[in-house]
């Protein structure tokens, strides 16, 4: 893998480093023993989006729900022991 870029930082009295000219704005960092540092881009996606997969898997769940095709009902009650 080539260099793109190359320069020094200095860490700021916090205690960070600007990285400059970035197309990402979070970083996975992993230290190391020997000092260096591994930074890895991260693209964070909205919580509130559900993915594909999973509205296709609810879809799925309300198909079996409607045919009857449910398992038995279990006892969300903490309170009381659960048979074995």
């Amino acid at each position: 893998m080539s260099i793109v870029k190359e320069y020094e930082a200095k860490l700021d009295s916090k205690h960070r480093i600007t990285i400059r000219g970035s197309e990402y704005q979070y970083f996975q960092v992993k230290q190391y023993g020997d000092g260096h540092l591994e930074l890895l881009p991260r693209v964070l996606v909205d919580p509130k989006e559900i993915s594909r997969n999973t509205l296709k898997m609810m879809d799925q769940a309300i198909e079996n729900l409607q045919k009857g095709k449910v398992s038995e009902p279990i006892n969300l009650d903490l309170n009381k022991e659960v048979k074995t």
